[in-house]
């Protein structure tokens, strides 16, 4: 006999919020992320067409955020485990929703400036690598919050 044997019958509902809000918020941002630097990228093959394959690194990045779904849902799980899978969902889904942000303007504004200078290839990739790191951080709560 489980020990989360009385959870009241709406606790997986908040577990399965969370695995939705990751996926959603996720796909959110790496929608925002693609667009804003696609529209970048062709802004700037009007000028520079020969860079259109380096300059797709930023919609690269911005699909390939990591998600987690936590899938370790059951019958018996208690009202606080299904609240920490809440608040392991929203941390990945919101945390990829600022990353995608933030992928999609520096990507649209990085690849348009490497149009014009292209040294600033090298700065731009760095900081897309410091905007994929907030997705990563929201990933590593939620795993922390998913194995307590």
């Amino acid at each position: 006999m489980s020990q989360y044997k009385h959870a009241p019958e709406y606790a997986s509902f908040f577990a399965v919020m969370g695995a939705s809000a990751a996926m959603v918020f996720s796909a959110l941002g790496a929608a925002y992320g693609t667009a804003k630097s696609g529209t970048g990228i062709a802004a700037m093959s009007v000028m520079r067409p020969e860079l259109i394959m380096k300059s797709i690194i930023p919609v690269v990045m911005a699909v390939t955020k990591e998600m987690l779904v936590n899938n370790s849902r059951n019958d018996d799980s208690s009202q606080s485990m299904s609240f920490l899978q809440l608040g392991a969902g929203l941390s990945v889904g919101l945390s990829g929703l600022a990353a995608g942000f933030a992928i999609g303007i520096v990507g649209d504004a990085g690849v348009r400036g490497t149009a014009q200078q292209p040294r600033l290839f090298v700065g731009m990739i760095l900081i897309l690598i410091f905007a994929e790191v907030l997705g990563l951080y929201g990933l590593i709560v939620a795993l922390i919050l998913s194995t307590k």
